[in-house]
């Protein structure tokens, strides 16, 4: 598919504007300057707020973000179809209201909003353990393409309501067309006919799908992201708040804090606890979550002295948990969809101190190279294993979740959690 076409009918100028300025590190007042233009005019352009840029201005910042070939001709684009498509028309459908405030994925929404809006994606699939955030990211990234391109938002929860029957085919076809639309499948964990989807794309030409799922399913020209739990701090940072607070892990842990806990501070006393919180947590937003929620009536250094016994013990407080469950059952659920050698291969893993590449799980698993890559591959999409920053490429680490598993209660136990 024609990335450049496909950016015609969906990205709206001022937010390519801003994409392509930030992808080459410019603020507003660096690419003002570099195209003799005002900060305020690029304010104004990337806010939505002028409907019809000039041409010579135009020219001016494709010649700042030194943009040639294919990728001048898609920015000069968006801004003529902007002047074309000043006129009043019909708003576009809105996405849900998010119910809590999104911490510490400013990368992965950016990646995902510029995969569809400016890459061109039609079908991308979010993959991750259940708890690591996956609805609240695509929430996030079709509210941003609701108020900054003007996309429709069709969300439809399809772990409640699966399929879609005749009516709803031809009410998306009508208020779809040939407008930028995003259809969302949260939660289609038991799978999506490839041939549904294909009708969809064949009807209409604007539309993008964006789905959540724990296991991503094999799409034909669909793209899979998996979601990887928050970063954690390592013990260098103990003890320095300031230093702790810029983890996001930490950053989402103190913002649960500051809620349930109004005025809130993260003291040089309690940052270790906090830290080694969120490193028992693996960073899994629905972990921490969780173990704020009993932040009312235990400090972080008892939390964590409760989850020395047994992460798996810990489960929703009594009130606020908002229908979550116990930390154990993301990661039952997920063991469970493992076949017997990739099971064999993570406890194998797990046994491991540390970090480890792909050749040394080769090595530790005694089969094929390529029958344990894709295990390894497959582990990573489920979420039980996170890959870590490595300068000698890439590595790899067990959850410590999973590591604590096998280690007290042996391998694939049933995971039980309190009420």
């Amino acid at each position: 598919m024609d990335g450049g076409h496909t950016l015609q009918s969906t990205a709206g100028f001022g937010e390519l504007l801003r994409i392509r300025r930030e992808r080459i590190g410019l603020t507003q007042q660096v690419l003002a300057d570099h195209a003799t233009l005002s900060v305020r005019a690029i304010r104004d352009m990337e806010s939505g707020r002028v409907q019809r840029p000039r041409q010579e201005t135009v020219r001016l910042l494709a010649d700042a973000l030194r943009l040639d070939g294919r990728s001048r001709t898609v920015f000069e684009a968006a801004a003529r179809r902007q002047v074309l498509e000043g006129e009043p028309r019909d708003e576009p459908a809105a996405p849900p209201v998010a119910r809590g405030a999104i911490v510490g994925r400013e990368a992965e929404t950016d990646a995902l909003t510029e995969a569809l809006a400016v890459d061109g994606d039609r079908l991308v699939t979010v993959a991750g353990l259940g708890g690591v955030g996956k609805t609240r990211l695509v929430l996030e990234v079709a509210r941003r393409l609701h108020l900054t391109a003007r996309w429709s938002v069709r969300w439809t929860d399809w772990a409640c309501r699966p399929g879609m029957g005749p009516e709803r085919r031809t009410d998306l076809v009508r208020t779809s067309g040939t407008h930028p639309t995003l259809l969302v499948l949260d939660g289609a964990d038991a799978g999506i006919d490839p041939a549904l989807l294909d009708e969809l794309f064949q009807r209409c030409p604007g539309l993008r799908v964006l789905i959540t799922a724990r296991v991503a399913q094999p799409l034909p020209g669909g793209q899979v992201i998996p979601l990887a739990p928050l970063p954690t701090p390592g013990p260098e940072l103990d003890h320095d708040p300031a230093a702790l607070a810029e983890v996001g892990a930490v950053r989402l842990l103190l913002s649960h804090l500051r809620r349930l806990r109004p005025g809130y501070r993260l003291e040089p006393e309690e940052a270790p606890a906090v830290a080694a919180l969120c490193r028992q947590l693996d960073g899994l937003p629905g972990a921490l979550e969780l173990a704020a929620g009993w932040s009312t009536v235990l400090a972080p250094c008892q939390l964590v002295a409760r989850l020395a016994d047994g992460p798996f013990h810990l489960g929703p407080p009594p009130a606020g948990s908002g229908g979550r469950g116990g930390l154990g059952e993301a990661l039952d659920a997920a063991l469970d969809r493992l076949t017997l050698g990739q099971r064999d291969l993570l406890e194998r893993l797990a046994a491991e101190p540390g970090d480890w590449s792909g050749e040394d799980a080769v090595e530790l698993s005694g089969r094929p190279l390529q029958e344990s890559l894709a295990a390894v591959h497959e582990l990573l999409a489920s979420g039980l294993i996170r890959s870590v920053p490595a300068r000698d490429g890439v590595r790899f680490t067990v959850l410590n979740l999973c590591r604590r598993l096998f280690g007290a209660a042996g391998a694939y136990p049933v995971l039980a959690t309190a009420s």
